[in-house]
């Protein structure tokens, strides 16, 4: 049997979010066993040009929801990315994964082949469905699951692969 785009997207998306919902439940005890403010965690940063880790849940959300969303043809929910605590970010991963949760196979396979533009910055880029799942939503979901991940543990975190993995 081929593996759909459904196969492809819904868990990928499903088992990373769990790991970061599992990853913030470190940080949260971590800041308050080290006395740790957690808005200190929550704007920490690789670099300074780079978003904050807040913004990176939100990222990684961002990218899960509306790929699904315009994949399978739902409308996910508006987010205005105004999560102050590691329970807000819970929060909103547990709206995406609720998203998630409502895709069916069918609409995502349908939009293997269908042409998909979406506004990057100040471009317009045109994919098939296929290319987009793969080429664009996928790495910048990893992208920003990854950046979070690394700045908890840049900031001193006990994590490791297995926390990023969920199921290895």
């Amino acid at each position: 049997m081929p593996i759909t785009m459904y196969d492809i997207a819904i868990p990928s998306f499903t088992k990373h979010l769990d790991a970061l919902d599992a990853i913030l439940d470190k940080a949260a005890a971590y800041a308050e066993a080290k006395k740790i403010d957690p808005e200190a965690l929550l704007w920490a940063r690789l670099y300074p040009d780079m978003y904050p880790l807040k913004k990176q849940v939100q990222s990684a959300c961002d990218f899960a929801k509306l790929s699904v969303g315009r994949l399978a043809g739902l409308t996910p929910p508006a987010h205005d990315d105004s999560e102050k605590t590691f329970a807000d970010l819970k929060r909103r991963i547990a709206e995406t994964l609720a998203v998630l949760a409502q895709a069916k196979p069918e609409p995502m396979e349908a939009a293997a082949t269908r042409e998909i533009t979406i506004k990057a910055g100040p471009r317009e880029l045109t994919f098939t469905g296929a290319e987009y799942l793969l080429h664009f939503a996928l790495p910048n979901f990893y992208f920003h699951a990854a950046t979070a991940y690394d700045i908890l543990r840049h900031n001193g975190l006990e994590i490791g692969k297995r926390d990023f993995m969920k199921r290895l």
